[in-house]
């Protein structure tokens, strides 16, 4: 099987809430929006935002009573952005939960939460290149 990842999916509560989080905050393009899902086109994956009551009837699950024990991660080019993207990010609804500081397995990064509670760690890593395109490869 081909080891990808398609579509990451984030239940959330108000679309127009989230977009402002990721269009306004991220700066992403949607690339659809319906009544009920929001797609981001990424570099190599989608990223959804679908009405959390929408995702639990389309899977046949219960309602998620919050964000689950996961965190995404967005890498910027140097440890002086990390801080500044995560205080941006708190202007278009985030929250922090970790400020920035050095983890002990090296690099830099803080944790924002989206208003859903989504946890994102942003995050420089000095052994992970990020191409042109935003692409980020494991290693040198």
């Amino acid at each position: 099987m081909q080891q990808q990842i398609s579509v990451i999916t984030l239940g959330v509560a108000e679309l127009a809430r989230s977009r402002r989080f990721y269009a306004d905050g991220f700066g992403w393009k949607p690339v659809l929006e319906t009544p009920d899902i929001i797609f981001y086109q990424m570099n190599g994956l989608m990223l959804g935002t679908w009405l959390a009551s929408s995702l639990a009837g389309d899977s046949r699950r219960q309602p998620a009573a919050g964000p689950g024990a996961f965190s995404l991660a967005h890498n910027v080019t140097s440890q002086q952005a990390v801080q500044p993207t995560l205080d941006h990010l708190v202007k278009f609804g985030g929250a922090i939960l970790r400020p920035a500081d050095a983890p002990p397995h090296g690099g830099f990064r803080g944790y924002v939460a989206d208003p859903d509670g989504h946890a994102w760690e942003i995050a420089y890593n000095p052994a992970w290149p990020i191409s042109p395109e935003g692409y980020v490869t494991f290693g040198t």
